[in-house]
């Protein structure tokens, strides 16, 4: 999926142009250490961090099929897997079907400025057209959460370190 958009920038700039690529083989690495730099603090936080063990926890799962390279400016920005998968419902034994976000990763120079918020709604937008739910798992503490709580999502449980969200389907019609 290749999807050009504009991208506000701060007053009296040039709007940046945001794209979403196919990422391949080529990718992991830049992934994985985009990764460890901003997941660094949250998991120094909370007692986790590991120096190799943050990067190959992204190799180990990193799927080319379902990863999408983030590029603003002409540049790499970050990236985002969107995966069809079965989803827990609440905690309940039964399975719904749904997608599950993962590795959402902007580098800290494209945080806070309306990247991200573009990014997740043009993908819930597809969610939402699909009429599936959207599942993830953000760590405990993450400034992100607050992102996901503006977009609808809501807890459905937590842990020690994580905290599971979930977003239905906006019934509204576009």
């Amino acid at each position: 999926m290749s999807r050009r958009t504009a991208w506000p920038r701060p007053a009296g700039t040039e709007p940046f142009v945001w794209s979403l690529r196919a990422a391949g083989a080529g990718d992991v690495e830049p992934i994985a250490e985009l990764r460890a730099v901003v997941m660094r603090a949250d998991l120094e936080r909370l007692g986790r961090y590991d120096e190799h063990r943050v990067r190959q926890r992204l190799r180990d799962g990193f799927s080319a099929d379902h990863t999408s390279v983030i590029e603003a400016g002409g540049v790499f920005a970050g990236c985002v897997t969107l995966r069809a998968e079965a989803e827990a419902g609440g905690g309940a034994d039964t399975q719904v079907p749904g997608w599950e976000l993962e590795h959402f990763y902007l580098a800290p120079e494209f945080q806070g400025r309306g990247l991200g918020t573009a990014v997740l709604g043009a993908l819930l937008a597809r969610g939402d057209a699909a009429k599936v739910p959207v599942r993830l798992t953000v760590l405990r503490g993450s400034a992100a959460r607050r992102l996901y709580e503006r977009h609808g999502f809501t807890v459905t449980g937590q842990d020690s370190a994580d905290v599971f969200m979930l977003r239905r389907p906006s019934a509204r019609e576009e």
